[in-house]
């Protein structure tokens, strides 16, 4: 399924409920922070191992909150008119330059401390 199916579906999801005059793209900003928390909810306190190696059952309620964020993500998008495939693009030509390999390989450095 590509992005624009995935706005598409969404936005079809959403105007079936009448639910458009309460996706105001500050809501829906709010809602992505929200959603991504309980994406983290499922990792607290997990060592590095532990989260690495989540439970079928665990694996499979973390993959419902990552649906989340997309749904949320893919619903601000629509409602701010951007196309997330060309922002990713984008974003990822900025973030080569940023990060270039020589520099960036093997470190967990932020861009301005390389």
């Amino acid at each position: 399924m590509t992005l624009e199916e995935l706005r598409s579906l969404v936005r079809d999801f959403v105007e079936e409920r009448e639910w458009t005059p309460f996706h105001t793209p500050k809501n829906l900003a709010m809602t992505l922070s929200v959603e991504a928390a309980e994406v983290l909810e499922h990792f607290l306190w997990l060592t590095p191992e532990e989260s690495a190696a989540l439970p079928a059952d665990k694996r499979e309620a973390v993959a419902h909150e990552l649906a989340d964020v997309l749904l949320v993500l893919t619903r601000l998008a629509d409602r701010l008119d951007v196309d997330l495939a060309q922002a990713f693009r984008d974003k990822m030509v900025l973030n080569r330059a940023k990060y270039p390999v020589e520099k960036a390989r093997g470190k967990a450095l932020k861009y301005t401390e390389l």
